[in-house]
């Protein structure tokens, strides 16, 4: 029998009821099998610690379920309890059940007792992960069974399938290394032989690290500076200084078989990114996480995963586990702090970046993470700090353009009333990045709000329409300056379709509503009104718009409102004929 993806499980299900059972058997039957659909349920939501402990409690009393065997060592792999994973998977094999998530299991924990013979065993045999993972698995294999020589023939036959040469000769390099052959892994890294090679973060600093090992520092030195220019990470800026100082490094990528096979699984899930579903890569990183435990690139792998799952809590968990000596710790702190933002803790994911900024001062992008996450909790004086300290750094390298830390700032200043600074910022980010459609139409609606150089805020806002045309908010910008500039039928059309392309925004409603009662459509501009204070959340008020104003048009009308607010009355532009 042969299980190979679980979202086929429930079309197998009707071969295994072969004649009606009796009342207490059928009554099991169906408690299994709505314990099986609450499993579904569960991974369908990615929700996988209750997936697994549904698929649990359901195999006590139907131990024999081929489905639910499935489903328990699919969510345990998903959550990294390999180890709980490992009996249920064995059950598997001992009942001649075939699964691909059961197999990575007990490949997994062959490969972490060092029980090579088993591995390549379950390779011949076509019980393990898939043809390239299966190929690159049994060379490191073959080098932990000691014959380098047969495991470098194997790299070499992958590395002759079309498009697999880069990874097959990255693993080739690695498993060098591994045995202290440094000059044969560099003559790969550099592309004197084999070449060319995959060319990752990865790989760059495993050659870095090659070079150490042949005191070749200065060299190593010039692939850092090549790789990563004038704005490296903490990471890359520790290992410069240390290979400046003459100190050699450890290999921290690969050092024995097991953490080559996890190197199989990390790459392959990187690649397939791409091209699949999350889940089905979190499966990649667990086992890599379960072969390597160190890997730090594996746990943030992980996390993110789990954020784009929508399992924040989990990839919390993650990010946590990455210890802070780690040279990766402030990209897992601020991949903790995302995931706490979008569980909607907002203020505990200002506690972490906060943090981070004191043991991180010299990481221009921790400042502006903080910037972001204290813009998004309306702190906008901090904020500004926060982004000044940012560009602070920025400004010092050449090449950066962050044109976006001047765009959030300028955003923080606007948001306080502060304009002259505000408008500096904006256009300082449009030099950077004169045809980015948000600053263009933030600019230009902000002019439009200031009533300043208006035909220039529409000339800006017409580009931002432009580049976004299915944008609601930039077209509602478009249909607001219209309005502004008098040209109302104009603005009633281009706000009718703001409205369609977003039709729950209370603003683009009041403003569409405004835009009516100039053309005289009293009774539509009234309705408009209404649902634009509908569509208010009062929990939350936006700050571009007014309720109570809103009350006031509804009751008095438009032009009442403006006279009562002193504003001047309403104008039909000369355009409008």
């Amino acid at each position: 029998m042969t299980i190979r993806f679980l979202t086929i499980l429930a079309l197998a299900a009707p071969a295994y009821i072969v004649a009606p059972a009796p009342v207490s058997a059928q009554s099991a039957a169906n408690e299994a099998a709505g314990a099986y659909l609450a499993t579904r349920q569960a991974r369908y939501d990615s929700d996988f610690a209750a997936a697994a402990k549904y698929a649990l409690e359901a195999l006590q009393s139907d131990p024999d379920n081929p489905l639910l065997m499935e489903s328990a060592v699919g969510a345990l792999l998903a959550t990294g309890e390999i180890d709980r994973a490992l009996p249920v998977a064995q059950r598997m094999a001992e009942e001649e059940v075939r699964s691909q998530v059961a197999q990575m299991v007990l490949l997994g924990d062959e490969v972490k007792r060092g029980a090579y013979d088993a591995v390549l065993a379950r390779i011949e045999a076509e019980d393990a992960v898939g043809p390239l993972a299966d190929g690159l698995i049994g060379a490191w294999a073959t080098l932990g069974q000691g014959d380098m020589g047969a495991a470098l023939e194997k790299f070499d036959e992958i590395a002759a399938e079309p498009g697999l040469r880069g990874l097959a000769i990255y693993h080739k390099a690695l498993a060098f290394a591994s045995v202290g052959d440094f000059e044969s892994a560099d003559a790969i890294y550099s592309g004197e032989s084999d070449g060319p090679m995959q060319t990752t973060r990865r790989s760059i600093l495993a050659w870095v690290e090659v070079l150490s090992q042949l005191e070749r520092f200065e060299e190593a030195i010039e692939v850092l500076d090549e790789t990563f220019g004038t704005d490296p990470d903490p990471q890359i800026v520790d290992l410069r200084a240390r290979l400046d100082a003459g100190e050699t490094l450890d290999l921290g990528r690969i050092e024995s078989p097991a953490e080559g096979i996890a190197e199989v699984f990390l790459s392959l899930g990187m690649a397939l990114l791409q091209e699949t579903s999350a889940d089905y890569v979190l499966l990649y990183s667990r086992m890599a996480e379960y072969l390597d435990e160190g890997d730090i690139d594996a746990q943030i792998m992980t996390g993110e995963l789990l954020e784009q799952l929508g399992r924040y809590e989990l990839a919390t968990e993650a990010f946590a586990r990455v210890p802070e000596d780690a040279p990766g710790y402030y990209t897992a702190e601020l991949g903790r702090a995302e995931a706490l933002r979008s569980a909607g803790d907002l203020e505990a994911a200002i506690e972490v970046v906060a943090k981070l900024r004191e043991t991180h001062p010299q990481v221009a992008l921790v400042h502006a993470s903080a910037g972001d996450l204290y813009r998004q909790n309306e702190q906008y004086e901090k904020a500004v700090v926060a982004y000044d300290a940012a560009l602070e750094i920025y400004e010092t390298r050449e090449g950066d353009e962050p044109w976006f830390v001047y765009y959030a700032r300028a955003i923080s200043y606007e948001r306080q009333g502060i304009w002259p600074p505000a408008e500096a910022d904006f256009r300082r980010a449009l030099e950077l990045n004169p045809d980015e459609p948000m600053v263009l139409n933030y600019l230009g609606y902000s002019l439009v709000e200031q009533r300043e150089k208006l035909d220039e805020a529409l000339e800006m806002i017409e580009r931002a329409v432009e580049a976004e045309p299915n944008s609601g908010a930039i077209v509602d910008s478009l249909g607001w300056a219209q309005f502004r500039l008098g040209r109302y039928q104009e603005a009633v059309v281009t706000l009718e379709r703001a409205a369609e392309l977003y039709a729950v925004d209370p603003v683009i409603n009041d403003h569409l509503g405004d835009a009516m009662w100039a053309v005289g459509r009293t009774t539509e501009a009234r309705f408009q009104w209404r649902r634009a204070l509908s569509l208010i959340d009062m929990d939350k008020p936006s700050p571009d718009i007014d309720p109570e104003r809103v009350r006031r048009k509804l009751d008095v009308g438009l032009d009442k409102v403006l006279e009562e607010e002193g504003a001047a009355p309403l104008k039909v532009s000369d355009n409008e004929g």
